[in-house]
């Protein structure tokens, strides 16, 4: 199958910010890769029917696409190991130390918190912005995003300082 006029140019420019969108909500290159794989290949069969900005449809697939992967495994595949593996040192273990404990306080929120949280406080979304591409009500973007943030807060004490930032911005 041939790719639509603008899907190739398209997929060329935004593809590494979609990827890096996708990393946040999957915690892993791989399957952010392939989550951004997934969402495109199903793009390019509709590529001539997205009215207006491509950009926002494609997001929302990668949001609605990582929830329904959440959702299939909720059953939890996942194995939690008490201490992470060696990894080589490097000279900001601070930063290091606290990208850990974000990642890790991300991953135990519910799917629908960290897809507000990405889009509130990565992409910088509005309240707006970000019900509309989830479709769901400004006032529930505003209860997760405290709901989340007061989460993270007790996953990560390490971490209160981030979360008041946060709280200003919201």
């Amino acid at each position: 199958m041939k790719a639509p006029p603008g899907f190739a140019e398209y997929v060329a420019s935004r593809g590494p910010a979609l990827v890096r969108t996708a990393y946040l909500l999957t915690g892993d290159h791989h399957a952010a890769e392939d989550l951004v794989q997934t969402v495109l290949a199903k793009a390019v069969l509709r590529w001539r029917s997205i009215d207006g900005d491509p950009d926002a449809y494609v997001r929302r697939a990668l949001y609605h696409q990582q929830v329904s992967s959440w959702r299939r495994r909720a059953r939890g595949r996942e194995r939690l190991v008490a201490e992470l593996p060696d990894r080589a040192a490097r000279d900001d273990a601070d930063a290091v130390e606290r990208r850990v404990l974000l990642r890790d306080a991300l991953a135990r929120l519910t799917p629908r918190q960290r897809a507000v949280l990405v889009l509130r406080f990565y992409e910088d979304r509005t309240e707006s912005e970000t019900a509309a591409l989830l479709q769901i009500s400004v006032g529930t973007v505003k209860s997760q995003t405290r709901r989340a943030l007061g989460r993270i807060r007790v996953l990560g004490p390490e971490l209160a300082d981030l979360v008041a930032t946060s709280e200003g911005d919201s």
